[in-house]
């Protein structure tokens, strides 16, 4: 079967001058700039090769470049050459594939295969390039280019022989692959994303995906080829063309224009890459419009009652500081408590009585000026700052239109209820020039006129400071109490909300009173911070609750932490975190047996050493929370920078669900928020199974309310768990 080598072959040949193989052996032959020694060793290496006849040279060049080479004669498809790459693919030498035909050496598969690119070459005395793929003798599939090239007769131009060079562009092939793969990775995920996609070069919108066009109103048809700052808001273009400029990766909040032009809150997410040897851009644009109205609500609700719409306490007492800091004229302060409201709520329940409070408020709105301010201080108690007050005769015409407008009766129930309110007046300056003076003295008028009849109105005299004789008897009988061991602690519990298991407990203060019976804090509280009783009071809490948490830890009662509630005097020492500590020691509990939970006024008043003492306390093992948030004056950003670990919704959001659609959409919010700030939420007020589950699925940690169970004394609370057995979820229907 081995022929002699052709002439054609003895001496190199145009077919190894083609395209492919000067490149390839370019390739691998680029020179550099040489030394002395590497010149010399370059002479003789070429003074060696000189020595050789031309047909080794032709050997060992084709033996040594990165491309496989054969020759096969034109009438019997046998193989008349092979360089070592081409025969060792195929499993061969270079001797052994001498002579074999061409199914013989590449199958009679692969030989049907490329019959038609060998007819032409033969038939049209053509070169013929085409790609395919190659299996080697190991079973290994590689992707080559095939280049055909017939060898012609000088006498009659028949084609004697082929050259066949073969180029491995296996890698070329991987990569195309992989490009596709991406580029179909990169449209699956433009059309599944519900966030709008858009990809523009040179500004100029070359794709985008059905979420944008969604979003600005326009089909993509309108979309590509035009200009991308031309979908943005006028304000806005010079922000964003500088962006553009710079090339920067980045994200920032900004605005577009719908098709309808309205103007579109979002944010920019910017990210360059490179697609088919351009530059480009791809701009997600998230719409950040419900984000916008959470966060103006949430905002909305740290100034406002959440019930009423009202300004908040605090926010009303920072207003009336201003208008105090001021001076110039006159102004008036109004105590409001609305006459047995607590009634109301007894006998038709929390929703109606809100709705009564509601009806109250916008009456007070209605019946004052425009610059007047109104705010709703808690329960049924409202504050109002009248200014440019120059007489009593000022004062007491809007007095008498507020009782007015206040006696309609309000619907409720499908019924009509008289609600009056009871009027205190502190004027400035005659009756104080500080606003806690002017409240206290506004407070004290208006338990006077309830005192004389309800549905009326006093002014604050001096006099009236006679009337602190009935808080210097019960600042006497929480002394006394104190000592008598009349205080208790109810304890309420606290349970995991996907899963009912008991977490904690709240301890909340009673008194026990000889006379009056069992007093909730809002009997006492108030005179307890005012004369300072309750420092004494608010340790004697922290150390019964450590007391008896321990207890239920060793028993194996209760191992949950006990949460407890601190008032601003405590928290305002400068010692409260040692006081702390001592507590602990003395009782031989660990801080995490307990938990503290401070109001958000607690942390505005004490922003600067704030950081500083919840560090200390947490270091100590407690857990801190916020407890009825919503309902005070917290400044976002305090969030971020405090280290706490719980946040408590207040029980007058959840009350509204699931039907109140403002209270769940600002729950679910203040939710979200505190779970991408990393902290725990707890619910307050959790009063049947809807608002359970509902709580459950925002991602809600903790549950308290009326539908696990009351507060109650600690034997109760004992005998409530062993009752309660396997905790279980409450059925919607129930």
């Amino acid at each position: 079967m081995n022929k002699p080598v052709p002439p054609s072959l003895r001496t190199p040949t145009s077919g190894l001058t083609t395209p492919s193989a000067v490149s390839a052996t370019s390739a691998s032959s680029a020179p550099s700039a040489p030394s002395a020694e590497s010149a010399a060793s370059a002479l003789s290496t070429t003074s060696a090769l000189s020595a050789q006849d031309p047909a080794a040279q032709f050997r060992l060049l084709a033996d040594n470049v990165p491309v496989l080479i054969a020759v096969f004669d034109a009438h019997h498809l046998t193989c008349l050459f092979a360089n070592r790459q081409y025969a060792s693919a195929f499993g061969l030498d270079e001797a052994a594939i001498i002579g074999l035909t061409v199914s013989q050496v590449i199958g009679e598969e692969a030989a049907r295969e490329i019959q038609p690119q060998v007819r032409r070459v033969l038939d049209e005395r053509v070169s013929v390039n085409y790609e395919r793929r190659l299996q080697r003798h190991d079973g290994e599939v590689r992707w080559v280019e095939v280049n055909l090239i017939p060898h012609l007769s000088p006498d009659d131009g028949e084609v004697q022989s082929a050259f066949v060079l073969i180029s491995d562009i296996t890698r070329f092939r991987e990569a195309e692959q992989a490009v596709r793969e991406s580029e179909e990775r990169m449209a699956k995920f433009m059309q599944a994303s519900m966030e709008g996609i858009v990809f523009h070069r040179d500004g100029v919108i070359t794709d985008a995906n059905p979420a944008l066009c969604e979003l600005l109103g326009m089909p993509l048809t309108s979309l590509i080829g035009r200009q991308a700052l031309a979908l943005v808001a006028p304000d806005q273009v010079e922000v964003v063309r500088a962006v553009m400029e710079a090339g920067v990766e980045t994200h920032y909040e900004t605005a577009v224009i719908d098709a309808q032009c309205h103007r579109l809150p979002v944010e920019f997410i910017v990210r360059s890459f490179w697609s088919q040897g351009e530059h480009r851009r791809m701009v997600v644009v998230r719409d950040i419009r419900a984000q916008r109205e959470a966060t103006a609500r949430i905002q909305h609700l740290a100034h406002h009652d959440s019930l009423t719409g009202l300004l908040n306490r605090n926010t009303f007492m920072e207003r009336l500081r201003e208008c105090l800091a001021r001076g110039g004229e006159g102004a008036a302060l109004l105590f409001i408590d609305l006459d047995n409201f607590k009634r109301v709520n007894d006998s038709l329940g929390h929703l109606e009585g809100d709705q009564v409070l509601r009806t109250v408020a916008d009456r007070l709105r209605a019946g004052l000026r425009a610059g007047d301010l109104v705010a709703r201080f808690g329960g049924d108690e409202f504050v109002v700052l009248l200014e440019q007050v120059h007489s009593r005769k000022d004062v007491q015409v809007v007095l008498k239109a507020l009782l007015s407008v206040v006696e309609v009766p309000v619907r409720a129930d499908g019924r009509d209820l008289s609600v009056t309110p009871s009027i205190g007046v502190a004027l400035y300056p005659d009756h104080g020039d500080t606003p806690e003076d002017l409240l206290q003295h506004a407070d004290t008028a208006m338990y006077l006129a309830k005192s004389a009849g309800r549905a009326t109105y006093r002014f604050f005299e001096p006099v009236m400071a006679a009337t602190a004789y009935a808080d210097l008897v019960l600042e006497g009988e929480l002394a006394q109490a104190l000592t008598a061991d009349e205080f208790v602690l109810f304890y309420q519990p606290q349970v995991d909300a996907q899963t009912g298991q008991l977490v904690g407990a709240e301890a909340l203060l009673r008194w026990r009173h000889p006379t009056r019976g069992l007093l909730t804090p809002d009997a006492f509280i108030l005179v307890a911070e005012r004369h300072r009783l309750m420092l004494p009071l608010g340790e004697w809490v922290m150390a019964e609750a450590a007391r008896q948490s321990r207890v239920w830890h060793e028993s194996g009662v209760a191992a949950v932490p006990i949460a407890v509630n601190l008032s601003s005097m405590q928290f305002r020492l400068d010692s409260f975190a040692k006081s702390v500590s001592q507590v602990l020691k003395s009782a031989g509990v660990p801080g995490e047996w307990l938990e503290l939970e401070l109001t958000e006024r607690m942390l505005t008043e004490e922003i600067e050493r704030l950081p500083e003492l919840l560090q200390a306390l947490r270091a100590l093992g407690l857990a801190i929370s916020i407890d009825d948030f919503g309902t005070g004056y917290t400044a976002l950003n305090q969030l971020t920078r405090l280290p706490l670990d719980k946040l408590k919704i207040d029980q007058s959001f959840v009350a509204g669900l699931p039907d109140d659609g403002p209270a769940a959409a600002i729950t679910r919010a203040v939710v979200q928020m505190a779970k991408g700030l990393g902290m725990r939420v707890g619910a307050e007020g959790v009063r049947n199974a809807r608002q359970w589950h509902l709580l459950a699925e925002w991602g809600c940690d903790e549950l308290q309310g009326e539908v696990i169970a009351t507060a109650m004394p600690a034997e109760a609370f004992e005998a409530w768990l062993a009752r309660r057995g396997r905790p279980t979820l409450p059925r919607i229907d129930s």
